[in-house]
């Protein structure tokens, strides 16, 4: 596995600031706008979301109408999905005081974090919940109850991006949570997700419309 394809910089803390960490713009000028360090280009993100967006439109059996984008930072998967599915209702979530001073209202992004996502008015069932690049840097004590939540809220395909100690990592490791495989793995069955493959799993609305090979 290519070191330079696992980049990382989480973006929602579990709590604000999170272990003293600040996302604020310093943070998002550092890990994506500055060619020497970035983690992630638009590039990259219209082809991520290029891949989830197939993905659950192949099991829905129709267009996604609703995403929500839990950790989104500055919500550059708003752009990348609205360049796909203009329609799309997009909710962000994110912990980062700048995020929502500056983006919020424009950008349809509300302040909450993950370990309490549960009492964040968001809506939903969505079709597409997205958790990208950010999942590593969640204490654990906090885990279960976000990923609870992601599973209340699935009404299609979640896109749970996260990086173990199996991966070859580069970015950001200030506040990393080191975990195997194993360990996404249970805690994702734990709440009753099902991997599909290419970090997408699928809850109970589509469970029983996935095929054995589907299913990985």
């Amino acid at each position: 596995m290519a070191g330079q394809r696992r980049r990382a910089a989480g973006a929602l803390a579990a709590r604000r600031g999170g272990r003293g960490k600040a996302y604020d713009r310093a943070h998002f000028d550092r890990w994506y706008r500055d060619p020497r360090r970035r983690v992630a280009t638009s590039t990259d993100i219209q082809r991520k979301a290029r891949l989830v967006v197939g993905v659950a439109e192949s099991l829905l059996q129709r267009q996604v109408r609703s995403a929500l984008d839990v950790g989104c930072g500055e919500g550059n998967w708003r752009a990348a999905l609205k360049a796909i599915r203009p329609g799309l209702d997009y909710v962000g979530v994110d912990s980062s005081a700048y995020v929502i001073s500056r983006y919020g209202r424009a950008r349809d992004i509300t302040y909450g974090t993950f370990g309490t996502l549960a009492s964040v008015d968001v809506g939903g069932p969505f079709d597409l919940v997205i958790c990208c690049d950010m999942l590593q840097y969640i204490p654990t004590a906090e885990l279960s109850c976000g990923l609870e939540a992601i599973a209340g809220l699935l009404g299609g395909v979640a896109f749970l991006e996260a990086y173990t100690t199996a991966d070859e990592v580069t970015g950001d490791r200030r506040g990393w949570v080191d975990r195997t495989p194993a360990h996404y793995r249970r805690a994702f069955r734990r709440v009753g997700l099902v991997s599909v493959g290419m970090h997408c799993w699928v809850g109970d609305a589509l469970r029983g419309s996935t095929a054995a090979l589907e299913r990985a």
